[in-house]
């Protein structure tokens, strides 16, 4: 079990007798500390709690399915990933065409390849595409080839991307960004899987499976008609919504670990951790841009940080900033401390002007604010803010 925890960076402090007599910013080292000697069952609850953290304890049939993702870097243990992870398990064991749909960020290209690798054809190739990077002159080349002489700088043979798939999957990456001529010419693939290389004679015919991904609402751009109809009936067979990371929160603390760990693995330093503060303050963040913001910003801290603990935002300052002048240079509080010092009392402040003018209503005081109702919720209860004071 403890070599389940250090795995997952989880830091449990055993302590010989009254822990009181420890210093504060020793404990603070620790997620949790556990006094000796306690019972059994005591010490198997403690450390439960942080094996299965607010989860309930998955199946024997899901424990395989998020084994197999964890592998893909799709990490997660909460009821909306579950059951995204429920249905890539699903969809994998067939080949018509897949949507997967999501915000940026949201891990869909993962979900592709889960869906693949875990099929039957996971032993041929998966091919990704991004369609908002080749231009409508270049596509059908791009996707079917063309013989030596087709045009005039064909000098040689080239494989499409189709043929390279062969036997495999075709991902197409931001299928909305397709020029509607160019989505005529994959209507027509996708129709018959018949295809034709630029300067060929004869059509041949492909193996292979068609998943496609946006971020868009493609039905939305059907009505707008921006995207064919036909096609969006062809792509949408079967469909999967990754969800955004707010509606995940739980899964926050196992995605930051898992990613910490990773840097500590690719750049080969002394090994670093996130506090328990920093970790908290990770699931109070709204995260707009999902996993890939996440991940961008603890690289950022992982790279910068002196020391092997990483604090994150205002969440580890432990000293106020000096309300008195200081008398001397020495005695100024460090960059990081006054800078979370004021975005601190900043918060507050906007906080009570914003519900004083909402008269307590969290709901008006996010559409004024532009911010998210949970993610103020948050910020009001971080700060301790009595809602009702303003009602």
């Amino acid at each position: 079990m403890t070599r389940h925890l250090r795995r997952k960076g989880i830091n449990l402090c055993l302590v010989d007798g009254d822990p009181l007599h420890l210093e504060t910013e020793f404990l603070s080292q620790f997620h949790d500390f556990i006094v000796w000697p306690c019972c059994k069952e005591e010490f198997r609850a403690r450390i439960d709690r942080y094996r299965f953290p607010k989860y309930n304890t998955p199946s024997p049939k899901d424990r395989e399915i998020l084994s197999r993702l964890f592998e893909m870097n799709l990490i997660g243990r909460s009821e909306p990933f579950l059951h995204t992870a429920r249905l890539i398990q699903k969809v994998s064991q067939c080949d018509a065409p897949l949507l997967i749909r999501g915000e940026t960020g949201t891990g869909k290209e993962n979900a592709a390849r889960a869906a693949h690798y875990l099929g039957s054809r996971a032993d041929c190739g998966f091919i990704p595409i991004n369609c908002g990077a080749i231009p409508d002159e270049l596509l059908e080349s791009e996707l079917f080839g063309y013989q030596r002489g087709a045009f005039t700088d064909a000098k040689s043979s080239k494989k499409g991307l189709v043929e390279i798939a062969e036997g495999g999957t075709l991902f197409l990456d931001e299928i909305d960004s397709l020029s509607l001529k160019s989505q005529a010419a994959l209507l027509r693939f996708l129709q018959s899987l018949e295809y034709r290389p630029l300067g060929a004679e004869a059509c041949r015919r492909a193996d292979v499976r068609v998943i496609a991904a946006t971020n868009a609402d493609l039905s939305r751009r059907v009505a707008e008609q921006t995207f064919r109809e036909d096609l969006y009936f062809r792509i949408n067979v079967l469909n999967i919504t990754m969800p955004p990371l707010r509606e995940r929160d739980r899964d926050i603390c196992l995605i930051a670990e898992q990613l910490i760990n990773r840097f500590n693995q690719e750049h080969r330093v002394s090994p670093k951790r996130l506090s328990p503060a920093a970790l908290r303050w990770l699931q109070e963040q709204p995260w707009p841009g999902n996993v890939r913001e996440m991940e961008n910003y603890l690289l950022r801290e992982f790279l910068l940080v002196e020391g092997n603990i990483i604090h994150l935002g205002d969440c580890d300052n432990i000293a106020e900033y000096p309300p008195s002048e200081p008398e001397a240079v020495s005695e100024l509080p460090n960059f990081q401390t006054a800078k979370a010092y004021a975005i601190r009392e900043f918060e507050k402040s906007y906080l009570c002007d914003l519900l004083q003018l909402a008269r307590g209503n969290v709901s008006q005081a996010a559409r004024i604010s532009g911010k998210e109702r949970r993610a103020l919720g948050k910020l009001i209860k971080k700060h301790s803010i009595d809602k009702a004071v303003y009602s």
